[in-house]
């Protein structure tokens, strides 16, 4: 019986969550920009680059995913409307509200939220979806929620901030554990696609008041941002996806807030305290705590998932 060599999924897995890690560039890189007007080029770009690539290559998987929406019966369709502008909408506020985090608060408060957003999800996986969990899942559950009382006693607008992306994030890996049987790529085109019809009626809400002018600089790093860091890493995680299960996935995910950490302490020069630090140490604990006995889980069990763009499987 032949074997599957393994090696350049978790490479490509491995490559998509360091690209994911030095996100904090191209967004410092844009700060003086307000952060609503970089959400929208983002999307805008993303969607003209996701729409040339799923007409061109992979048109067949759009048509079998309208075909299988059309032959569905009427509960279904309205199911997967409702849950793909659902998706659309959660990803577009995660996005913004990590933009703002990280040009306006800082990275560190951006990385907690991807520390604890697979815990979170598991929790909602529970509470919604009935997925089990293991004594030691609780354990870590636990230890997040204190961590999180760690950094509230300090920072609260932080740590609201951070629960914030967490949320939605971990809200939007729901609506798409529950749209599963669809092509994930054409999932993200359709609902990026909403996430623009949304918000283009309200561009200049979401430039506001700034005088900056878009220059050559803006659309390089905007562009930068959607094809290198929205859409690469994706078709990257994706491919991932086809040996290695979604447990090894959310660990490899692992690396993003890590680098994100690194990027803010040692290039940025941001401070932190002893409470944050406490904070830190614990959501570390409770990911290993968390992970004890992984191999034993089925590829679609509760808990650590893909991301969808971050971060499509996981989009940032």
């Amino acid at each position: 019986m032949e074997t599957t060599n393994t090696k350049p999924y978790y490479a490509a897995g491995i490559a998509a969550f360091v690209i994911w890690g030095f996100i904090p560039f191209p967004l410092k890189a844009l700060a003086d920009y307000p952060s609503g007007q970089i959400l929208f080029f983002r999307v805008a770009l993303s969607v003209l680059l996701l729409l040339f690539i799923t007409v061109l290559f992979r048109r067949k998987k759009l048509m079998e995913t309208l075909a299988l929406v059309k032959a569905a019966p009427a509960r279904e369709a309205r199911r997967f409307m409702l849950f793909t502008f659902l998706g659309g909408s959660l990803l577009t506020i995660n996005w913004l509200t990590f933009i703002y985090v990280i040009n306006h608060i800082n990275i560190q408060t951006g990385s907690f939220s991807y520390l604890l957003c697979p815990i979170l999800t598991a929790v909602l996986g529970f509470a919604l979806l009935k997925e089990e969990l293991r004594v030691n899942q609780w354990v870590a559950i636990g230890l997040s929620a204190l961590s999180c009382v760690l950094i509230g006693t300090g920072e609260l607008t932080s740590l609201l901030f951070s629960l914030l992306i967490a949320l939605s994030y971990a809200f939007y890996l729901i609506t798409q554990r529950i749209l599963k049987v669809y092509d994930k790529i054409v999932l993200l085109t359709l609902q990026l696609l909403l996430s623009f019809v949304f918000i283009a009626p309200f561009y200049e809400q979401l430039k506001g008041s700034s005088g900056v002018v878009l220059d050559g600089h803006f659309f390089l790093m905007t562009g930068i941002l959607s094809a290198v860091f929205t859409v690469l890493p994706l078709f990257l995680n994706l491919y991932a996806l086809k040996e290695l299960t979604s447990g090894t996935i959310g660990i490899l995910m692992y690396i993003n807030p890590i680098l994100n950490f690194v990027v803010a302490f040692m290039y940025f020069n941001e401070e932190t305290t002893a409470v944050k630090v406490a904070a830190y140490v614990l959501i570390f604990i409770s990911v290993i705590i968390y992970n004890i006995n992984l191999k034993g889980r089925k590829k679609t069990g509760a808990g650590l998932v893909i991301p969808p763009v971050g971060t499509t499987a996981v989009v940032k």
